[in-house]
């Protein structure tokens, strides 16, 4: 960075982190949003006020093969932190950066663990309640919540 660029760039970073206290972010945020800043203007070798969208989605297509999706995220924050309390501008971090749904499936249990499960349940009322919570796949609050209706 040429040392204009890097006085503008250290005026900044020292804007980030007054506003970082000012909003009471952890130290670890702090850390993080930090980091995030420092990172992206190490990439591109300036300031990154001066960077296009096309600059970002190059950067976080980097990061998303070099990285995990949790640090993806905590660089993604911290950016749209920074263009949103020191730059005062928006940054269009949907259209850039979206983690993937990862959607997983419940446990299932065999037919072997609920055959010992009935088994181990000795009173007919027990099992009732047991086959009912089951079968109506409930949680085990809305289970316990459940009453008679005279």
């Amino acid at each position: 960075m040429e040392a204009s660029e890097r006085v503008r760039f250290e005026a900044l970073y020292g804007q980030h982190l007054r506003a970082l206290k000012l909003q009471g972010k952890a130290p670890q945020t702090v850390d993080g949003y930090a980091r995030a800043v420092r990172r992206v203007a190490a990439f591109f070798d300036r300031c990154p006020d001066r960077l296009s969208a096309e600059d970002f989605k190059n950067y976080f297509a980097w990061l998303i093969d070099t990285r995990s999706w949790s640090l993806v995220k905590i660089e993604r924050c911290g950016l749209q932190f920074f263009y949103r309390y020191v730059l005062q501008r928006e940054w269009p971090w949907v259209e850039m950066v979206k983690a993937p749904v990862v959607k997983s499936l419940p446990d299932v249990l065999t037919l072997d663990e609920i055959a010992r499960i009935v088994l181990a349940t000795r009173e007919r009322r027990y099992q009732t309640f047991w086959w009912t919570t089951y079968s109506m796949g409930l949680r085990l609050s809305e289970a316990l919540n459940l009453r008679l209706q005279a």
